[in-house]
């Protein structure tokens, strides 16, 4: 993936819900937000390596869950065929409304797009 933080960012999407409530508080405050450990830990009233540990728990958690899993993964290899379907579908969309102005394929172009959008959820 691209770097650290895009690749955490990316678990928390997907395995957020699975951590903790201090969990995803300090997650979300340290990726999300940029607030340092030293920020954190001054917050809540701990020491900065107690807000570390709560955050390599985390991180450590998720990824052992996407290694045995792999959404992540495969999400990641689905969008660049997605991508692709949008712009054929776009493309076939633009050509239909300056040539041809037929609503059947007018219509299933919606339908295209309505199903790339809940892929894309």
């Amino acid at each position: 993936m691209k770097n650290q933080t895009y690749r955490m960012t990316m678990l928390f999407d997907f395995y957020g819900e699975l951590l903790t409530e201090r969990q995803k508080e300090f997650y979300q405050l340290y990726y999300d937000e940029d607030l340092s450990l030293g920020e954190i830990a001054e917050n809540y009233g701990i020491s900065r390596q107690g807000v570390r540990d709560v955050i390599v728990r985390a991180e450590a958690y998720m990824t052992e869950i996407e290694d045995k899993t792999g959404l992540v993964k495969r999400y990641m290899q689905r969008v660049p065929h997605i991508e692709a379907i949008e712009a054929a579908v776009s493309e076939i969309r633009r050509k239909n409304e300056r040539l041809f102005e037929d609503e059947r394929l007018a219509a299933l172009c919606t339908t295209i797009e309505t199903e790339l959008a809940t892929l894309k959820e």
